[in-house]
């Protein structure tokens, strides 16, 4: 074929395959709107106990709001390696789920404590090019899904069956990865996420950079293309606002995880102060949707 006629080809390709995309986003549902949310209020955050993450439990009635630290690591836990806790998340029939992790190794470990009070144990061996970190869970509405996230700069967050809810899952075996959520822009250093609904995620990211939506420590929406499942979905992932950074000291502080309660429409994120003053003045801040 000439030169000049396989430019007029491809031209053509060109123009058409612009017509056919734009039929697909015309037809394409519009993507949710990202919401305000106003600092409403802060509890302090105990650096031990208090420190890496936290979730509202609806079941049983009236039960406290739970959160993780270093200090609430079973001795027969971290002598088995898993020495780090991330931010856990309870399903709305009463599975509570705290991810843990190593320092070295090819798999992570998810701890389930049922509603009758017992608790479980769910490894999941790494998957090809899954980082170790094990940062967060949040459990789907439905529970029967549950996503995860590792660490740095990620275009995804990894799905699981939910331990102890999803029929399919068991102490004995391997928890798969069974999907992924992919995201249509890049974020990093998220430590917690948590469903506002069943496809909106609220993120909380550590990132010190700033580079990547323009402020350091932002809060994410991340509206999904469908529920989380057996099959991958897409994610937008739109910065909501920085996250409150003040202190009695100066330094780096430190985003760690993310709770919301849809009974009270509360939102809660731990922010961790730099130096001394990690002991005297971290907070869980509270937020309204505006």
């Amino acid at each position: 074929m000439a030169l000049r006629a396989r430019q007029r080809c491809h031209a053509a390709l060109t123009g058409l395959v612009a017509l056919a995309s734009a039929a697909v986003l015309s037809s394409a549902a519009p993507a949710q709107a990202a919401d305000t949310w106003t600092e409403a209020g802060s509890d302090r955050a105990d650096p031990l106990t208090e420190s890496q993450g936290l979730t509202s439990v609806e079941v049983p009635a009236n039960s406290p709001n739970r959160y993780t630290g270093i200090g609430t690591i079973p001795v027969s836990v971290s002598s088995r390696g898993w020495n780090h806790v991330g931010d856990p998340d309870a399903s709305y029939n009463g599975y509570y789920v705290e991810p843990y992790q190593a320092d070295s190794g090819t798999a992570k470990m998810f701890r389930v404590q049922a509603p009758n009070g017992t608790w479980s144990e769910y490894v999941h061996a790494l998957g090809s090019g899954e980082a170790l970190n094990n940062s967060f869970v949040a459990i789907s509405p439905g529970g029967q899904w549950m996503v995860s996230g590792e660490w740095g700069t990620m275009t995804r967050l990894l799905v699981h069956p939910t331990p102890g809810v999803n029929p399919s899952t068991s102490p004995s075996a391997n928890l798969p990865w069974t999907s992924s959520i992919r995201l249509d822009h890049a974020v990093r250093d998220v430590q917690g996420c948590d469903f506002l609904s069943a496809t909106t995620l609220l993120c909380s990211s550590d990132d010190p950079a700033g580079t990547l939506f323009g402020m350091t420590k932002p809060l994410l929406q991340i509206d999904l293309s469908a529920e989380p499942g057996s099959s991958d979905v897409t994610g937008h992932v739109t910065a909501l606002r920085q996250l409150p950074l003040r202190s009695s000291c100066s330094g780096g502080f430190e985003t760690e995880g993310i709770d919301y309660d849809r009974r009270t429409g509360t939102l809660r994120v731990i922010v961790i102060s730099p130096g001394f003053c990690v002991l005297t003045d971290s907070k869980t801040y509270k937020f309204t949707r505006g």
